[in-house]
């Protein structure tokens, strides 16, 4: 019996007509571990992101435009029908669910991994269908027999070298913004936002290193509800200096329950039943956590590692280019071979923990899906011709590092040197952007996006994402794209010193792809009687292919940044390559 059917089965059993599974846990966290990815294991998709609504004669996906190629092959044959989020003939979720749903029936999901405000928009439209909410059900628990355990991954504290902060310093600040609010406690339910405020770091969550935790902040204490089996006593003992109370992980329900008076917590954020376990005299003082914003600013001390941590990122890139163009030449490799390469180059260098997300390798068409997986048991092989795409990063001590970049592996084609040109031209104009105080990514994202509209061709993704430090690799509030999203929440005033993902693209079904992606951070320019200027510098320190450029397509403005960038790339890298490596770096270095 498939899985499909079993679910409908037990919503029978169960008295429920039709229902939702979205891809978060408990925090809504964008990567999710195994416990936690049943939309997954219902739908045989394995992207990101994406919402199954099932009732007993339907059943249908909802994902973004970076997977409309992936989904469409992955649920051919599932019996799931792909919605394309966005498109002018789909629907968004909750008005589907509106106009699928009967008077007198029930729609259910698990409140724990429903954020708030998705939940409150379901209810309140099917509500306006005389039908009922359930939230109290995790119906796939019921028979998937194997589902792996929740994680019990340990912690670590980030040392003040590292954060550049004290949890005592960031908890004033905490506390200075709930007064300014005048609130009595503030609950915090992502992980991002509990780790960097407690200057932990953990292993729950591939890729994502934190710990399941949730906290309530008061004017005088602070909570932690934890898995105590993840502290050690030294932990422990360094958080009650700052009286920090540690509770269980799952008494954070009962624990809201007893809060009284004006609380702050983020609809968005916080899952549904946390919301509703709120008694009802409780004032709601729903906005962005105030962490959210004091972690995009980076800090003098965060940037100076983050600017160490893309030295080893470049230093792992450099080589991996060698390596893949030259041995292509001659030896039989894969995208697997490519893709274990390159974190085998990262592990070697010092202070490095993990992959920031999970390896894009993906050679020729394949290319052409964003969020592409290497199929591991039968891996694609690389040939010496056309273009290889590589979307890596990596977590260290000292940051999260993400950089793509597209490799002619030999012969490209005249078009594919266009696309690739008009994508690095993009890449290229972003970086060079001056820009008044006061703008957001929106204003900006015509720099990127500008060469390669004028292809009359587009991306169907941001350009760019906020990045954390040695935390998710999707940070906001700051990103760039050209319109605003409002559940991806990236599109603040960027601000002295957020970095932001800088990633133009051009995508061409069953033919390439093709992505050049640094990260960039906001710092001052000058001040005069307009305001203060702000501009970016480039944090990423690799090169970029020139065997793919079309040159005579550059002005000469955007030639004279590339050939500034790469004399800086050799400059910081160069001594830490072979001489085989370095002899490679000052040709493909070498000014156009």
């Amino acid at each position: 019996m498939d899985k499909l059917t079993k679910l409908r089965q037990a919503m029978k059993q169960n008295g429920i007509d039709m229902y939702y599974i979205p891809s978060s846990d408990f925090h809504s966290s964008e990567y999710v571990g195994a416990f936690f990815q049943v939309r997954k294991y219902i739908s045989n998709f394995t992207g990101s992101a994406g919402e199954l609504v099932i009732t007993q004669d339907s059943a249908v996906l909802y994902t973004d435009g970076r997977y409309f190629i992936q989904a469409q092959s992955q649920l051919e044959g599932t019996g799931i029908t792909l919605f394309k989020m966005g498109e002018p003939d789909v629907p968004v979720l909750s008005k589907y669910i509106k106009n699928t749903i009967k008077a007198g029936e029930v729609l259910a999901f698990d409140g724990r991994v429903v954020g708030a405000k998705i939940g409150i928009e379901l209810k309140t439209a099917v509500e306006e269908k005389h039908a009922t909410v359930r939230y109290d059900l995790d119906l796939v628990a019921t028979f998937w027999e194997d589902r792996p355990s929740l994680p019990a991954g340990t912690a670590f504290l980030l040392d003040e070298k590292y954060s550049g902060e004290s949890t005592a310093s960031k908890l004033v600040r905490v506390r200075d913004f709930m007064a300014q609010k005048d609130v009595a406690a503030h609950i915090i339910t992502t992980l991002d936002d509990v780790a960097w405020l407690y200057n932990i770091r953990g292993n729950d969550i591939p890729h994502f290193p934190v710990i399941l935790a949730y906290s309530v902040v008061t004017l005088d204490c602070a909570y932690l509800f934890v898995d105590r089996a993840k502290l050690s006593a030294a932990i422990v003992d360094v958080l009650a200096k700052d009286n920090i109370i540690i509770k269980n992980y799952d008494d954070v329900y009962d624990f809201a329950k007893s809060l009284s008076g004006r609380v702050l917590l983020d609809r968005a954020k916080i899952n549904y039943a946390l919301y509703f376990n709120l008694p009802d005299t409780v004032a709601k003082i729903e906005m962005t956590a105030p962490t959210t914003n004091f972690k995009a600013h980076k800090n003098e001390t965060e940037l100076y590692n983050i600017r160490w941590a893309h030295a080893k990122d470049g230093i792992a890139i450099a080589k991996f280019m060698y390596w893949i163009k030259e041995t292509v030449k001659t030896s039989k490799i894969t995208e697997l071979d490519a893709q274990k390469k390159i974190f085998e180059l990262r592990a070697e260098q010092d202070g490095f923990i993990e992959e920031s997300f999970g390896t894009i390798s993906a050679y020729g068409a394949n290319a052409a899906l964003m969020h592409y997986s290497t199929d591991l048991s039968n891996p694609t092989p690389l040939e010496n011709k056309g273009l290889y795409l590589i979307d890596s990063g990596g977590q260290y001590f000292e940051g999260t590092t993400d950089i793509t970049r597209t490799i002619a592996l030999g012969e490209v084609t005249d078009i594919q040197k266009t696309h690739f040109t008009a994508v690095l031209r993009g890449m290229i104009n972003l970086s060079m952007a001056k820009f008044l105080e006061g703008a957001t990514g929106i204003n900006l994202d015509i720099l990127a996006r500008g060469p390669i509209w004028e292809l009359d061709i587009d991306y169907r993704s941001g350009t760019g994402h906020g990045i954390g430090y040695l935390l998710n690799v999707h940070e906001g509030p700051n990103g760039i794209r050209w319109k605003v999203v409002p559940e991806r929440n990236d599109s603040c005033v960027l601000k002295v010193g957020m970095v932001t993902s800088n990633e133009p693209g051009i995508y061409i079904e069953n033919s390439h792809g093709i992505r050049i992606e640094n990260e960039i951070v906001v710092e001052k320019d000058v001040k005069n009687e307009y305001g203060q200027f702000l501009k970016f510098e480039t944090l990423t320190l690799a090169p970029i292919d020139i065997d793919a450029i079309q040159i005579d397509m550059l002005t000469a403005k955007e030639k004279a940044w590339l050939n500034n960038y790469h004399q800086i790339v050799l400059e910081k890298i160069s001594k830490y390559l072979t001489d085989e490596e370095s002899e490679w770096l000052i040709n493909y270095t070498r000014a156009i």
